[in-house]
């Protein structure tokens, strides 16, 4: 009998990279700038998620992995060539106009395997575009690298000091009208996150904020590997705990909700629902949201209705089911 493990091995990899744009409001550049991506054979842009307020575009594709190295490296040259950060502005930090760059294992392919493409990949950034680069995460050069809210703290504004006081690891090390322009790139490998945003009824930054810093891990409620801040939708008229939940079996997005709904109960606000940036792995849309009832399709809606996602309009959820849209993934994201 054939082993799990010898079936593992026979499976293609697949790497997913989800490169976030500084331009998420001119939507002709938008559609430009992932059909640039989409030419390359072997890469599948699968999803992509502009938003106006944060002027920030995520991008999900997935393949082979030397095709998606390849598509996003033309996504960022596109970048690069099209995009200026000085005239930018957005709720969202941003370091620069291809901010950041992170490669991710699904299938047949090691964390480490992808630190060593966002390696090879940074440093063709640095060599052939001119642009500052940063390792993050698992490709991190240093420990105290690893931090992306660390590398982009000031954000662009703070290049002219930050590219003397934490060099970049590929790229020019000086500030000019260039660098000016294009700001720096940080790239990395990590793990699938799940990028969940929590809307509240009311248009009350203030209140976002505070309860960003509770649910954030190291904050009072102390929530494992959530990483939150508080913002301003102008376009949706109300405020949002905006997370990146780094490991959503410890804490899902369910779980995540529910404790934003407490806390903002308790500072006398309501939630209106919750949105969903870029892909997620359908165990993660399912996690602590009750007993299954054998019908996945119905406990995928259930699970959809129950957290809202549908409150800024319909969403085509099947679409956004990483597991099903990934090109060649055999296992399930588990």
């Amino acid at each position: 009998m054939e082993s799990e493990d010898t079936r593992d091995r026979e499976h293609a990899p697949v790497v997913a990279c989800v490169p976030n744009f500084s331009e998420g409001q001119d939507r002709v550049l938008i559609r430009a700038l992932a059909e640039t991506m989409a030419t390359v054979a072997g890469a599948r842009v699968m999803h992509v998620d502009p938003g106006a307020s944060a002027n920030r575009t995520v991008v999900t594709l997935a393949g082979s992995p030397a095709a998606v190295v390849e598509a996003a490296f033309r996504g960022v040259s596109f970048a690069v060539r099209h995009l200026d950060l000085r005239a930018h502005r957005g709720v969202h930090p941003r370091l620069g106009v291809a901010d950041v760059v992170p490669f991710v294992p699904l299938q047949g392919v090691t964390l480490a395997d992808c630190a060593a493409l966002a390696q090879g990949f940074g440093a063709r950034v640095g060599r052939e575009l001119g642009v500052p680069v940063y390792l993050y995460g698992a490709s991190a050069s240093s420990p105290e690298r690893a931090s992306l809210a660390r590398i982009r703290r000031g954000q662009a504004e703070a290049l002219p000091i930050k590219l003397g006081r934490l060099p970049p690891d590929f790229g020019p090390a000086t500030y000019s009208p260039a660098v000016a322009r294009t700001g720096a790139t940080v790239v990395g490998a990590r793990d699938v996150l799940v990028a969940w945003n929590v809307t509240l009824d009311e248009d009350r930054e203030d209140l976002a904020r505070a309860i960003a810093a509770l649910v954030r891990e190291g904050g009072v409620e102390g929530m494992p590997g959530v990483r939150a801040i508080g913002w301003s939708i102008k376009e949706y008229g109300r405020a949002q705990v905006s997370t990146n939940l780094l490991d959503w079996r410890r804490t899902s997005p369910a779980a995540l909700t529910a404790a934003v709904t407490r806390l903002a109960g308790g500072m006398g606000v309501g939630v209106a629902g919750s949105e969903l940036v870029g892909m997620i792995p359908e165990a993660a849309l399912l996690a602590d949201g009750g007993p299954s009832s054998g019908d996945r399709d119905a406990d995928l809606r259930a699970a959809a209705t129950s957290l809202g996602l549908d409150h800024l309009g319909p969403i085509d959820l099947w679409a956004r089911l990483l597991d099903q849209q990934a090109p060649g993934l055999v296992d399930p994201l588990r």
